[in-house]
């Protein structure tokens, strides 16, 4: 679905798995800044919008989600997962409930099969979900901005700034008075700085929660059974995760970024050592300079520098060996 903004001066087309909306609107670092300052907006518009209705539609969904929402109060928001049998990472959900309705953004090119799986899952529950994507955009206000909501609307508000689902015919009137647009790489780069992992990105088709940091935020260890729990709970009670997420400082020096897939290796073993993990994401950042996460064996040191590629890297823990 590719966005109107698009349109506005400077855009230049995202590609792959955020394509329909800008990646920036030509200068990278002042829409970063203008983020960081709390100004401005970012065109979401490309992801799903899912929504569930009914009067046990909480129960309902903490019967599937890795988070515990019988009790979520209207307009708190929160994340969850839905796992496999085997507790691996199937979809990542970013909810709130306004009293009547959860809405619920997901990741581009996910939506359909999300909205079978619950689909597939009613039974005799009183719930109702929709795909609500052709109607609705999210739109993203950084953390610390003072640009008015529309009454009405739905909104998810975080740390790090609020997400508001916004009726999509409605989208370029109201970003036209919602300050400087900021493209997705700049959302990106300040995500990656937060350690904020992202489906698809962070995860592949093996990667269980405990690996991103996701135990807390959006797996909740004390509510009842879903589907992949029972392996969320081995790990967390008896042993550790295979791999860990890391924040990596690239060197500056290098003109392009390591992609996603980069091979990770020990600086010392030299571009062709073993692989021990794999860039995530990497971005250019206003302050930091070249970032990245990127997931590795839970074994690397966490003081052993590394290679990305040919970049060398340092690292932060995010996740404890």
């Amino acid at each position: 679905m590719k966005s109107p903004l698009l349109s506005l001066p400077g855009a230049v087309p995202a590609e792959g798995r955020d394509e329909g909306v800008a990646a920036h609107y030509g200068d990278l670092f002042r829409e970063q800044r203008a983020l960081a300052a709390g100004d401005g907006f970012v065109d979401l518009s490309h992801r799903g919008v899912v929504t569930v209705t009914g009067d046990d539609r909480l129960s309902w969904l903490h019967l599937l989600l890795t988070q515990h929402v019988t009790d979520l109060a209207p307009n708190r928001a929160t994340e969850a997962l839905i796992l496999s049998a085997n507790g691996h990472i199937e979809h990542a959900l970013y909810l709130v409930d306004d009293g009547s309705t959860v809405w619920m953004h997901v990741e581009p090119g996910t939506r359909a099969e999300l909205v079978a799986y619950l689909e597939s899952m009613k039974f005799f529950y009183r719930v109702e979900v929709a795909d609500r994507t052709e109607e609705f955009a999210v739109v993203h206000l950084p953390a610390g901005s003072i640009t008015e909501v529309p009454e009405g609307v739905a909104v998810r508000e975080e740390p790090h700034g609020r997400d508001v689902f916004l009726p999509r015919a409605e989208l370029e009137a109201y970003t036209a008075g919602a300050g400087p647009a900021a493209g997705i790489l700049a959302y990106e780069a300040l995500r990656v700085e937060a350690h904020r992992p992202r489906l698809g990105f962070e995860t592949d088709h093996r990667t269980i929660p405990h690996e991103l940091g996701w135990i807390g935020t959006a797996v909740h260890l004390q509510k009842g059974c879903y589907r992949g729990q029972e392996t969320v709970a081995r790990v967390h009670n008896l042993g550790k995760p295979p791999r860990r997420l890391v924040f990596l400082h690239l060197d500056g020096s290098e003109v392009h970024l390591p992609g996603h897939g980069t091979p990770v290796r020990l600086a010392s073993d030299g571009a062709e050592g073993r692989q021990l993990g794999f860039i995530t994401t990497s971005a250019r950042h206003h302050e930091l300079g070249p970032i990245a996460l990127a997931l590795v064996k839970r074994n690397v040191a966490v003081d052993a520098e590394l290679l990305a590629g040919d970049t060398a890297a340092a690292q932060e823990t995010i996740v404890e060996p």
